[in-house]
């Protein structure tokens, strides 16, 4: 008789920008109809999304735990660049680590107990123009962050993830298109300047020329959260051809729902099984905005992610995970 593998230790989240949601104002859904659309089509956990958007330090762990979903952690951008500018943007990380550390300390939602699904505090940089316009190119030292900030930039990285460990948080930081963190070279230069975990986003990583089982089998002691995102390199190719900016990607569906673009999810999850990775996965599609009177634009939303979840558990049977 087969034997069945032993349970993976995972949980899968969903976030706010599936729904288009990039703002805490002029949102198409509330917070409530999000989470309970996340809840009904399976989701453990959700990402925090823009900061105050589900709730505050007082309201959103019992918001959380009503619908019986965990917190996976949330977006923090820091202008790692800019020392002035960091000073000031440490406000912004001290209040998302007073809601984190909030609905931790409340035991709120699936996996609340288990220091293996704590709120993950997401580091990242803001935009770079000048790579925001041009997505998917390979570094240029023109555009890119010169080699002699490098160490201060880490610095700064190292000063932030410090601060999260304070308040009983283990930070990842997000390597995004259009950032100073893009390249697979660049993410490697990170982690060789930095003691800061990653999170893997598997469809910023690929339209970045990346390949996600080697990042996986290459960078695993150190990613500590996953994004599981698909892309479309034939949509990059087209919106860059065109003179296209990131939005403009995102605008062309170069995110597009899971099984619909080059993302070969099944291998990507054995290997993060193999790997030892345990924790959350949530499972991102950037959407473009929309308004909430665009009935059709939300109704096709809730549906991709209702089928997100779907074949998130078709590529996990697949891969022999459950």
């Amino acid at each position: 008789m087969r034997a069945h593998p032993a349970p993976w230790a995972v949980r899968v989240a969903s976030a706010p920008v599936n729904f288009g949601v990039y703002r805490q104002d002029g949102a198409p859904l509330g917070p409530q109809e999000v989470l309970a659309t996340m809840r009904e089509a399976g989701y453990d956990g959700t990402d925090s999304g823009p900061l105050g958007y589900l709730g505050t330090a007082r309201t959103l762990p019992e918001r959380l735990a009503a619908h019986g979903l965990g917190l996976a952690g949330g977006w923090v951008d820091l202008r790692y660049d800019d020392p002035d500018g960091f000073r000031e943007d440490l406000a912004a990380l001290d209040a998302a680590l007073d809601v984190f550390t909030a609905v931790h300390d409340a035991g709120a939602g699936a996996g609340a107990d288990d220091p293996r699904f704590a709120p993950r505090p997401t580091l990242a940089c803001p935009d770079r123009p000048e790579r925001f316009a041009r997505p998917g190119m390979p570094a240029d030292p023109r555009i890119s962050l010169p080699d002699r900030d490098w160490p201060a930039y880490a610095g700064r990285i190292a000063e932030a993830a410090a601060r999260c460990r304070d308040r009983g948080l283990e930070p990842v930081f997000h390597h995004h298109l259009g950032t100073d963190v893009e390249t697979p070279e660049e993410i490697e230069r990170l982690l060789g300047s930095t003691d800061v975990s990653l999170c893997l986003d598997t469809g910023h990583l690929w339209l970045a020329g990346g390949n996600p089982v080697a990042a996986i089998r290459d960078w695993s002691p150190r990613i500590r959260q996953v994004h599981v995102k698909d892309a479309s390199r034939d949509v990059l190719a087209r919106i860059r051809a065109s003179g296209g900016d990131l939005w403009d990607l995102v605008a062309a569906g170069g995110f597009p729902p899971l099984g619909q673009g080059d993302l070969d999810l099944p291998p990507v999850l054995a290997e993060l099984r193999r790997s030892g990775y345990e924790g959350w996965i949530v499972i991102e599609q950037d959407v473009p905005v929309f308004r909430a009177s665009d009935t059709e634009a939300l109704g096709r939303a809730v549906a991709d992610q209702r089928a997100n979840r779907s074949v998130f558990g078709e590529a996990l049977r697949a891969a022999g995970l459950a």
